[in-house]
Order: structure tokens, then C-alpha cells, then sequence
């Protein structure tokens, strides 16, 4: 795409595709390696993502790889012309991103650092036989479908709140008045934050379950015992062939229940046990070594007398990622990159007692813009 129109030579690379062109003029490079970007800025893709698109895109130039975002938000830095060697201006589809993949002849792909969007596809890409870079998308779906992933945490014998699969309105109810209300209702394939509901009483159980199902239509919703006056704990870690490499365990200021991008967060955790801390770091070492998982990761616990629960795994960068890296001086993408491209890298250890500073994020919301 000519930016100058034709004024002076056009040295951008923004690049579209067509489904009528029979050829393009193109180089190639063996190197090549493909980033998903998050695209539109909603609940599933945030700025924080494009942190994450940007740190890993720096750090695979850094390796001498040839890099191509695929993205479409031009309100992100990742889409700057200079930012990487290529750059698709195009939907995050599993057409779209399997074309560019294979015109391109690229030898891996990265679907880690942009949010839910590119997980969602994760499977779908793994299927047209592309070398995705990091964890294995058969992996992905484990942690991503509800019950598989509930299945396995009973597997393991970590802990996590009374569930129970959704297969009828009927099933659901009685699950409900067993463990006694409120209830969570996860679908999956979603950002925690789109379709999870906290019901109250049966109206509104019926209510969320109709907008689960209707987000989440080929996975199931999983129903679980939602625990009051409790405390959620972020874990953000990168993990190598299954084993952790590096870690943040953050607390949130409010109860369990606000989205962790809304809620504030502090890092270090300060009111947390030290047995707390080291019932979350072992629940973590079984669930990365039981999916395998090669880059960046984030779990969140829920916590009540020191008994820790977890919540939900996401195979991906969270959006805290970029707040515990500059909290702690400790870029965790370019650790994760580097573990993706099978590079040698130095873990740097973070020494929590060396730091003579704690790190608060607090969510800004423009009220004045919403109406």
C-alpha cells in the first residue's frame, strides 16, 4: 500500500490480500516468522496485548528472524511500518492467517502474544499443518475447553471449585441448589471477562446460561461454586517443555469477581502466606508440566483461609504481562520469545526481597466518553 501516494518512492510495507490477483512481487526469507497481533481493541484484545506483540517482534529481530505481523487495528504500535520487515493488514481469520502463512512460505507462527483472538483459531491452524511456535494447540484446547480442563485439574489432584458441565437447564439447576448459590458460569473459548456471570438465584442462572451457550456454541459451559469474600491471586509465568522458568504471583485489591484487567493489582503480593505462595507455585509446576507449555502462561487462583483454588488457565500472555515485567525490571516476552524460537537465554530470577518498591495498577475508565 503506497502511504505517500505516489509523491515520493513508497518504502512501507503494509500489504493486503486479494482473492482475484495470480501473482505478487514479494521476496522471501527462510527465517520468516509470522506474530499475531490482537486486532480491535474490545474484552479479548488490549493495548496490553500489543505490548506483548511489539517486545516479542523486537525480540525476534534481535535473532536475525524475518518478521510479518498480521493485524488490523491501526491504533497499535505494531502496526507501524517500521515496526516489523512485513506487515498484513488483515482480519486474524484461520483463511486469512493460513494464506498469508503459506505465501509467504514462513517457518513458524506465534499466536501467544495477542490475546484471545489468535487462541481462538489455534486448533484450526495446527489442522492446515502450521509450525505454530510455543505451546502445542492440542494443549491450548485443554486449558481453553472448560471441561477438559476441569477434567485434568481433578486428574492432577489440583484444586478448583465445585463444577459441573452444563448439558441441560434441568442438570443445572440441581447442581445449583446442591451447592447452594451464587454460581459462576464459564463458557469457554472466551476472555474471562465476555459472557462469565456470577447468578444469584435460578432467574438469573437461566438468563446467563442462554447468552453462554449463545457466545460459546461448540464448547461447553461449565457451572461452578462461585466463593464469596475471597481473594484472587495472579499468576504470570513463562514456562520451557513444560517446566517454570519465571514467575509473578500478584494479588488484586477487591474480592474475587472483578476481570484482572479491571481490578487493581499489586506486585509483589502483600497479603499473602507464605504457604499460600508455595500451594500456588506447586498447582502451577503440575499444570505446566501436564500441558506441556512452552512460552507465555497466566492462572488465577482464588484464595480463602489458605485454600487456594484455581480459577482458569489461560496458554497465552495475560493482560498483567506488561505490568509485572516493568514491576519487576524483567521483560517476561522476550524470555518467552526467545523460549518459542529455541534460543539460549539466562532466566533471571527475580528476587523479590531485593526490591525496594511495590507496583500498583490501577484500571482508569473514561466515564465522561461512555454515553
Amino acid at each position: 500500500m503506497d502511504t505517500v501516494a505516489a509523491e515520493y518512492p513508497c518504502f512501507t510495507n503494509y500489504l493486503y490480500l486479494t482473492y482475484n490477483g495470480d501473482y505478487n512481487d514479494i521476496g522471501f526469507d527462510d527465517e520468516t516468522v509470522v506474530v499475531l497481533g490482537s486486532g480491535v481493541y474490545r474484552i479479548g484484545s488490549s493495548v496490553e496485548f500489543d505490548w506483548c506483540a511489539v517486545n516479542c517482534i523486537n525480540t525476534l529481530r534481535k535473532n536475525k528472524k524475518y518478521t510479518i505481523v498480521i493485524n488490523y487495528n491501526p491504533e497499535t504500535v505494531s502496526t507501524d511500518y517500521d515496526m516489523s520487515d512485513r506487515l498484513y493488514f488483515e482480519e486474524i481469520t484461520n483463511e486469512t492467517v493460513t494464506d498469508i502463512y503459506n505465501i509467504e512460505n514462513a517457518s513458524g507462527i506465534i499466536l501467544s502474544v495477542g490475546g484471545q483472538t489468535p487462541n481462538n483459531i489455534a486448533l484450526d491452524l495446527y489442522n492446515n499443518n502450521l509450525n505454530i511456535l510455543g505451546t502445542n494447540p492440542i494443549d491450548i484446547d485443554i486449558a481453553e475447553d472448560r471441561h477438559k480442563f476441569s477434567q485434568l485439574l481433578d486428574t492432577i489432584g489440583v484444586d478448583q471449585p465445585k463444577w459441573k458441565e452444563m448439558n441441560n437447564l434441568e442438570e443445572a439447576v440441581s447442581f445449583c441448589e446442591k451447592v447452594s448459590y451464587p454460581v459462576l458460569i464459564r463458557p469457554s473459548y472466551v476472555l474471562s471477562g465476555a459472557a462469565m456471570k456470577v447468578a444469584q438465584n435460578k432467574d438469573e442462572l437461566e438468563h446467563y446460561l442462554n447468552a453462554a451457550t449463545e457466545i460459546s456454541k461448540e464448547y461447553p459451559v461449565v457451572i461452578s461454586k462461585f466463593i464469596t469474600n475471597a481473594k484472587e491471586i495472579e499468576m504470570d509465568a513463562i514456562a520451557d517443555n513444560g517446566h517454570l522458568i519465571n514467575y509473578a504471583i500478584s494479588e488484586h485489591l477487591e474480592n474475587a469477581g472483578i476481570h484482572s484487567g479491571d481490578a487493581t493489582i499489586i506486585l509483589p503480593a502483600q497479603k499473602i502466606y507464605l504457604e499460600t505462595i508455595k500451594r500456588i507455585k506447586n498447582a502451577t509446576k503440575k499444570i505446566a508440566h501436564s500441558l506441556n507449555i512452552s512460552g507465555p502462561f497466566n492462572i488465577q487462583f482464588i484464595s480463602k483461609e489458605n485454600e487456594i483454588k484455581v480459577i482458569e488457565c489461560n496458554l497465552r500472555a495475560s493482560r498483567s504481562f506488561p505490568f509485572v515485567s516493568k514491576t519487576f525490571d524483567t521483560n517476561f516476552i522476550e524470555l518467552a520469545t526467545n523460549i518459542m524460537i529455541n534460543k539460549k537465554y539466562t532466566p533471571a530470577h527475580i528476587k523479590i526481597e531485593d526490591l525496594e518498591y511495590i507496583g500498583i495498577k490501577v484500571p482508569v475508565f473514561s466515564f465522561n466518553r461512555l454515553p
